[in-house]
């Protein structure tokens, strides 16, 4: 399965984990690439107006995650912007990946999940799976390494 990983990651922690799960991808046997959205200027929570400096596209792939952090307790603004933008998911496997500094889940990551969910499903899909990593609890390695191991099952 060729498997895309689109992200957005403004201070590298989002990007880290991806790679784990690219790596776990390939030596499940699939095609896995990472793509970061790129924007120009800066992104703070609730821009509006953001630009891209190239979109990835997602015709290639036959399954998506979408990695983004939590800002402002919300979806990242880059990242939003960049799913509204998507015409159809349709025949798509798609996943999210969410990273914050909060210790809970429901400090942020559930909304930016419920937010990404709601964007997609938009678009003719059903989500197959979710994973949010909290940054700053003491246990952030077991759960890059659950997150890792679920959403690799998933394809």
């Amino acid at each position: 399965m060729n498997i895309g990983i689109i992200l957005y990651s403004e201070t590298g922690n989002t990007y880290s984990v991806s790679l784990k799960l690219k790596e776990k991808l390939v030596k499940a046997g699939h095609s896995a690439n990472i793509e970061r959205l790129k924007v120009i200027g800066k992104v703070k929570p609730g821009t509006k107006d953001i630009k891209f400096e190239s979109l990835p596209d997602i015709e290639p792939y036959d399954a998506l995650v979408f990695g983004s952090p939590v800002q402002a307790f919300s979806l990242s603004s880059a990242m939003k912007a960049y799913l509204s933008q998507i015409k159809s998911l349709q025949d798509k496997k798609v996943a999210f990946l969410v990273t914050q500094f909060f210790p809970f889940p429901w400090l942020g990551g559930n909304r930016t999940i419920g937010q990404m969910k709601k964007i997609c499903e938009s678009k003719g899909v059903t989500i197959c799976g979710t994973a949010v990593v909290n940054w700053s609890k003491p246990s952030r390695e077991k759960q890059i390494t659950e997150m890792v191991e679920k959403l690799s099952k998933l394809f």
